[in-house]
């Protein structure tokens, strides 16, 4: 049985990576954790709020992530529960896997395994 380990990441596109990153700081009157071309990571109260260049709005637009302990295990699971894949597992760095399905309804779904977050169920 997976146990699901709570929200942990949510997701925007940001085609334009530096307009999206002044706003969010201005939003949130503080600076990125993680700042790469290809992702920006700003810690919001422990979790992760996540700029994404190259994903388009739409599915790839917002994309909550929740917490598993075996990121490609959930994903294989969640597709034999009828769900179709948006993105494979994929190492994005720092030992952090993530995997997005298309649910039965239509909604993009994340999992993420994330080393740098405590693995409990709450």
């Amino acid at each position: 049985m997976t146990h699901y380990l709570g929200l942990r990441t949510a997701s925007y596109a940001a085609p334009d990576l530096d307009a999206a990153k002044a706003w969010y700081i201005e939003v949130l009157g503080k600076a990125p954790y993680f700042d790469q071309p290809f992702y920006v990571g700003f810690n919001v109260a422990g979790f992760e709020l996540g700029l994404v260049p190259d994903a388009k709005p739409g599915v790839d637009g917002g994309v909550a992530y929740w917490g598993v302990g075996d990121a490609r295990k959930e994903y294989a699971r969640l597709l034999g529960l009828g769900a179709q894949s948006l993105h494979e597992p994929q190492d994005v760095g720092e030992g952090i896997i993530t995997a997005i399905v298309r649910d039965p309804f239509g909604n993009a779904f994340g999992v993420i395994e994330n080393p740098h977050f405590p693995n409990t169920v709450g």
